[in-house]
């Protein structure tokens, strides 16, 4: 039970922060470790202060530049991964889908935040990821 806490603790830390963008070919790596990506992130639905009938909120994503692979891998592609979903700032889903349906989400004001991550899990540098705000009604 621990191990899993941490484990899930880890890829929230790997998730979070930084500043909303999309990944820059060229631009310089902020961790010298890590690939880039000229992958293209789009949150199409829900769109940017949409008032949305809840409680289940449709995400839909498009992703340009990049193909969805397998989470455990170590062999790190620049344009291969998977992506991290975040609500109101906490980790929901890893996945390998472009739509999912969200349950319970409660009325008012929320962030979603995706992120297109490498297949260990860890961001790009530049990270490749959008939020955008949305109400529930």
């Amino acid at each position: 039970m621990f191990a899993a806490s941490l484990l899930m603790a880890a890829l929230v830390a790997g998730c979070g922060g930084g500043p909303t963008s999309q990944a820059t070919p060229g631009a310089p790596s902020t961790a010298a470790s890590r690939p880039s990506s000229t992958a293209k992130l789009k949150i199409l639905l829900p769109k940017a202060g949409d008032a949305q009938g809840g409680p289940t909120v449709t995400l839909r994503v498009g992703l340009d530049e990049a193909k969805l692979v397998e989470f455990t891998s170590s062999n790190l592609k620049p344009n291969e991964g998977h992506l991290h979903v975040l609500l109101d700032g906490r980790l929901i889903s890893m996945t390998l889908g472009l739509e999912q349906q969200i349950p319970d989400v409660a009325a008012g004001s929320h962030v979603i935040r995706v992120e297109f991550v490498a297949s260990d899990h860890a961001p790009f540098a530049p990270r490749v990821v959008q939020e955008v705000t949305f109400e529930v009604t």
